[in-house]
């Protein structure tokens, strides 16, 4: 092969190197996994998988996530939560099995949907399988969080505190097994 051949694939072969890896440099970081997961004292578990977006310098709620209206509760996929013990939550009856969890959030209150639907990218949103609409408690954060957190916090052997933190506001509601 002359030089000036081997030489020009050469240098195609730099600026294909350059641009690959400048088009890697400029995509957003996706929204990593996270799971939050409760173990009761009887050893049942309950568990929520979720992705957890990032602020990135943007308004959140009322923002980026638009005020009265059904949001997916996280990025990507559908949030899922799994239970293999009936729950209560927020005063409702959650028959063990897996659901997608949505979220209505408003300045001044939250709605949890539990979803019988599962398996569906987060966008794709059905109101008639709705399980239930539950009530949250809200308030403000002292100090803006990052990155989207969704917590199980035990308060009791067969009780939490589901919590939904990100930006300035925590959403919460109580979750206990059904006995």
């Amino acid at each position: 092969m002359p030089k000036n051949r081997l030489w020009m694939f050469a240098f195609i072969a730099v600026i294909a190197v350059t641009a690959t890896t400048t088009i890697a440099q400029e995509k957003k970081p996706a929204s990593p996994p996270a799971q939050t997961k409760l173990t009761f004292a009887d050893g049942k578990t309950a568990s929520i998988d979720y992705s957890a977006p990032s602020m990135r310098g943007r308004k959140i709620f009322g923002g980026l996530v638009p005020y009265d209206k059904v949001w997916r509760t996280g990025a990507n996929a559908a949030t899922s939560l799994k239970t293999d013990v009936d729950l209560v939550i927020g005063g409702t009856t959650v028959p063990a099995g897996s659901y997608t969890l949505y979220t209505i959030p408003s300045q001044t209150s939250w709605k949890l949907i539990i979803n019988k639907q599962t398996g569906q990218w987060g966008t794709e949103y059905s109101q008639a399988q709705d399980l239930a609409r539950v009530d949250m408690k809200v308030q403000a954060r002292s100090t803006p969080l990052e990155t989207f957190n969704i917590a199980l916090d035990k308060t009791g052997g067969d009780s939490a505190v589901l919590k939904m933190q990100w930006a300035d506001v925590v959403a919460s509601v109580d979750v206990k097994e059904k006995k």
